[in-house]
């Protein structure tokens, strides 16, 4: 390796790549979570890889790019810079999720009605 570090990182990316993957983050203030989907997924498909009921009751996604939390974010472990800043976003059912978003998806619970 010649003092390069380990390769590991890298083999990662490119598998993501050639598999055509990609990863979007989770807050709370417990933990965060990082989430595997295809690349092209939309806001709802990347919902229901943390929980089918979040894709069927989709409302909308609140997200930012990981760049632009960086970026804003002065040492705070929230959002409130990016938001003053403009950089945290609403999007719809429409919308696709970007490598490396951090996302907080709003969903109304699914209600399963009595099956006969």
């Amino acid at each position: 390796l010649n003092g390069r570090g380990s390769v590991l990182p890298r083999l990662i990316k490119c598998g993501y790549k050639q598999l055509k993957l990609q990863y979007y983050f989770t807050a709370g203030e417990k933990e965060v979570r990082c989430w595997t989907v295809a690349a092209g997924s939309t806001a709802p498909q990347a919902a229901g890889v943390i929980h089918t009921d979040f894709e069927a009751g989709f409302i909308k996604l609140e997200c930012c790019s990981f760049d632009d939390f960086i970026e804003c974010n002065k040492g705070e472990k929230n959002m409130s810079s990016v938001k003053a800043a403009g950089k945290y976003r609403m999007e719809g059912k429409n919308y696709i999720v970007q490598d490396g978003d951090i996302c907080h998806f709003l969903f109304n619970k699914a209600t399963g009605g009595k099956k006969k």
